[in-house]
């Protein structure tokens, strides 16, 4: 598989029409309300159409929030209202899908109708836009998904839209990472708001414990231990009711925390007591280090409930973590803490930041910041979360 190098969107929400161009790591930073969520969203419609149907249904399964279509579509003062939302991606060696995608204002459908589709695998076309607009076609429904039990596994047509399908953007929330809410949108290995937390860490200490095939494995383990530093180990267990109260709810399987500054009589506690920010690197581990989470997914506010020397080592490890099950492994994230930055390498080509911003008429601008050498030599006086801060970077609200 080859990693997802551009994204194209075109009328979708704050997004008038950007072009943006991915690595591994992908960290967009900006004020509140600029749009950073709205990028992740929209490839999230993208995945609702790869997999057949856009609807409500489809856009929460993948952590988009559903609304109204007039909601949706752009909608700008300084320009015209687009006919249509497009969305489009290609891979590294000219595989690509795009769509455009129509549903009116005043009278909105169930589903969204396609009004064109492309899907390429860099050779040939797989679909074309003459085939979608064929007149006996349901509109509502892909035509790609269709045509992908006619291409070879190895296709790269058929490994973009596996990918696309795959797509989802997690915002984990307390509650459900300590088992004590229900998680809406439930998936393996972890639920796009936390849900099967424990599951998920059973999963990876058997992934990473046990692999006498990767020498690597238990280092990886180690790493999420490491930054977890008053914890002696993490256990997934089932018979943890008498560590909590009768009153809290509780799932069948729960993570058991062994603190190693408490005396061994009483130094046992589950999700629900301990530290929250022990629950989201635990989270952010899973989706990058299990080989069944997603090739291609997003983390809304990556940096919540984390201390910012935690966050910007967390922030270092994850391309580590993501190579760790293959190449071609992407994370999208958003962030406000400007600690995040000091995690990130971006002498790394796959590293990438992008700063996003609306210009004058309200439009989301992104706008990738790369180590110029200016910038570099700034960075030898001031980490980047100071650069941030003092405005160097663009990024921050105008208050």
């Amino acid at each position: 598989m080859t990693m997802i190098r551009t994204l194209r969107i075109q009328g979708f929400k704050s997004i008038h029409s950007e072009s943006i161009t991915l690595g591994r790591v992908n960290c967009f930073i900006g004020a509140n309300g600029v749009g950073k969520s709205n990028v992740l969203e929209a490839l999230g419609v993208l995945g609702a159409a790869a997999n057949g149907v856009v609807d409500d249904e489809s856009l929460l399964r993948r952590g988009v929030r559903a609304g109204l279509p007039r909601l949706y579509k752009s909608s700008f003062a300084s320009e015209r209202t687009p006919a249509h939302i497009g969305v489009a991606v290609e891979g590294e060696a000219g595989e690509a899908y795009r769509v455009s995608l129509l549903n009116p204002l005043d009278s909105p459908e169930p589903a969204w109708s396609y009004k064109t589709e492309v899907l390429t695998d860099g050779q040939r076309e797989v679909v074309s836009d003459g085939e979608r607009n064929k007149k006996n076609l349901n509109h509502q429904a892909g035509l790609a998904a269709l045509k992908l039990v006619d291409l070879e596994p190895d296709n790269l047509a058929a490994q973009l839209m596996q990918r696309l399908q795959e797509y989802a953007i997690y915002c984990p929330n307390t509650p459900t990472l300590r088992g004590i809410a229900p998680d809406m949108q439930s998936r393996a290995p972890v639920g796009l708001n936390g849900g099967q937390l424990a599951e998920g860490f059973a999963a990876l200490s058997k992934h990473l414990g046990n692999n006498d095939d990767d020498p690597t494995a238990g280092e990886k383990l180690d790493e999420v231990m490491a930054l977890i530093d008053w914890v002696a180990d993490i256990q997934t267990t089932s018979h943890g009711a008498a560590l909590l109260s009768t009153k809290v709810p509780r799932t069948k399987w729960m993570l058991k925390f062994t603190d190693r500054y408490m005396v061994k009589s009483r130094n046992e506690l589950t999700a629900y007591d301990a530290s929250e920010g022990a629950l989201y690197v635990i989270f952010a581990a899973l989706l990058c280090l299990l080989p069944q989470a997603p090739r291609l997914f997003a983390i809304d506010n990556l940096d919540q409930a984390l201390n910012p020397r935690l966050l910007a080592r967390l922030t270092a490890n994850l391309s580590g973590w993501l190579r760790h099950n293959g190449e071609d492994r992407q994370l999208l994230f958003t962030a406000h803490n400007p600690a995040v930055l000091d995690g990130l390498d971006l002498s790394d080509p796959e590293v990438r930041l992008f700063a996003v911003e609306r210009n004058s008429n309200g439009l989301t601008c992104v706008r990738r910041l790369e180590l110029t050498p200016e910038l570099a030599a700034l960075n030898q006086q001031y980490p980047l979360s100071r650069l941030w801060l003092m405005g160097h970077l663009g990024a921050v609200p105008n208050v």
